[in-house]
């Protein structure tokens, strides 16, 4: 019984001391405590309300498109073709970060290079348009062109290194479920 104790603490003790941290702080009226409530409580929303969204859209995308087209579109073999279809599938996406790992998971599991999956996070984590449409709003046309000049070689080179760095190692590929 002890061991059972001992592992759900392991595994949800952060969740339980975050709990008493933000129940303590509301009780307290602790100014900070409660506004990082909040925060939680507006960011936790926003992640409920889209991952379910998200993950019908993965779950479509992994049953309609065959493994042997992303083998041959992005696959170690697409060359420079590959690295412009992710960059383009990754600046037509909308939404936060925690969208792209699922995306980013299932291109590797069909068969997607790792050079073109990290790829793929760099361009979702910079130039996404949605992202871009706002950036020239707030900032400009001139800061979003120079910073998306700068920022895209950088993800692309990432990648290669990545790429080259992960070479000789094998990784297992999980099939969900």
């Amino acid at each position: 019984m002890k061991s059972r104790a001992n592992g759900f603490f392991r595994k949800f003790g952060f969740v339980l001391v975050f709990a008493v941290f933000i129940a303590a702080s509301w009780s307290t009226r602790f100014a900070a405590g409660m506004e990082i409530g909040r925060n939680f409580r507006v960011f936790f929303m926003e992640m409920i309300m889209i991952l379910p969204l998200m993950f019908i859209l993965i779950g479509l995308f992994d049953v309609w498109v065959p493994r042997e087209k992303i083998i041959r579109h992005l696959g170690a073999a697409a060359g420079h073709w590959g690295i412009l279809w992710v960059v383009l599938l990754a600046m037509l996406q909308a939404g936060p970060l925690y969208g792209a790992f699922p995306v980013a998971a299932l291109l590797w599991r069909k068969g997607c290079s790792v050079r073109n999956v990290f790829i793929y996070l760099g361009a979702f984590t910079t130039i996404k348009i949605p992202m871009l449409a706002f950036e020239v709003g707030f900032l400009g046309w001139k800061f979003s062109l120079l910073r998306g000049l700068f920022s895209f070689p950088v993800f692309i080179a990432i990648g290669f290194l990545l790429a080259f760095h992960l070479k000789n190692r094998q990784f297992e590929v999980k099939e969900p479920g």
